[in-house]
């Protein structure tokens, strides 16, 4: 197994004007874990995802996926890479299908191994029963799968999902981590998470980060996180401890219209 890091930080920082969204990150995520990004609304969180995607560009600082540069690399890093967005990513005129077939044409798969991928992308989802069907007629949990299945089918060596359940009930919630704990078993994926669920970040995380006001508060196992407060704490004494500071109006550029969509995506996953 590859000891190159599946994501390095150096020195990461980002400034939208005159707000410094991320304050000189510095962090590294093992080969093969799920890791979880944490922390209030403004960390820092989604623009250090935004960055490793290459969805904004670098201003300071160093970063990479498996060894490739970030800022100079960009067409290899994306090639090495699963995405999921806050926002919905699936078009719901399409089937389930065709969504996958789009994503696997953006990803450059080779034509002749693409219906093979778009296949076993489904398939992993179980979605082989609905593939057929407009994604408009489908259910939330059922649209976060889809939109896993699109960003599973260039194979990636790296999952990055950005509040992957938000919006959902809690069946729904399982059955999503469920098909990515399953996929990580079968083939070594590392995972990269953000999520304001504590529970999720206590169950399904390795590893986590709390993130405050652009910089690294917290940094360990959950377990090891709640202990250093006393025997009975939770993740969320943990995420009170390292964040009781944070303030609604801590919120980046474009705070408010972020926030707007995030709540269109979670009434349309609901």
């Amino acid at each position: 197994m590859t000891t190159t890091p599946a994501v390095e930080c150096d020195g990461l920082s980002y400034r939208f004007g005159e707000h410094l969204a991320v304050d000189g990150l510095t962090l590294r995520v093992l080969p093969g874990e799920v890791f979880g990004l944490l922390g209030p609304n403004g960390a820092g969180k989604t623009t250090t995802i935004r960055i490793l995607t290459t969805l904004l560009p670098m201003q300071r600082g160093q970063a990479s996926v498996f060894g490739v540069d970030v800022a100079r690399q960009k067409m290899r890093v994306r090639r090495l890479l699963g995405y999921v967005p806050q926002q919905l990513s699936a078009d719901g005129a399409l089937t389930g299908r065709e969504n996958v077939t789009l994503f696997a044409r953006l990803f450059d798969v080779p034509r002749r191994t693409r219906r093979r991928r778009v296949e076993e992308s489904l398939s992993a989802m179980g979605l082989d029963a609905d593939a057929d069907r407009v994604a408009a007629t489908y259910s939330g949990g059922m649209i976060r799968r889809l939109e896993l299945a699109q960003a599973l089918v260039n194979e990636p060596r790296l999952l990055i999902l950005d509040e992957p359940t938000i919006g959902l009930d809690p069946i729904a919630r399982s059955g999503v981590w469920g098909r990515i704990n399953e996929l990580r078993a079968s083939t070594g994926m590392t995972v990269l998470v953000t999520t304001h669920s504590m529970d999720e970040a206590d169950t399904m995380c390795e590893r986590v980060a709390l993130m405050h006001l652009g910089r690294i508060r917290a940094l360990g196992s959950p377990h090891d996180l709640k202990a250093a407060l006393g025997p009975d704490a939770s993740m969320e004494d943990v995420f009170r401890h390292h964040a009781a500071d944070a303030l609604d109006d801590e919120l980046p550029r474009g705070g408010f219209r972020e926030a707007r969509t995030t709540r269109r995506t979670a009434g349309r996953l609901g």
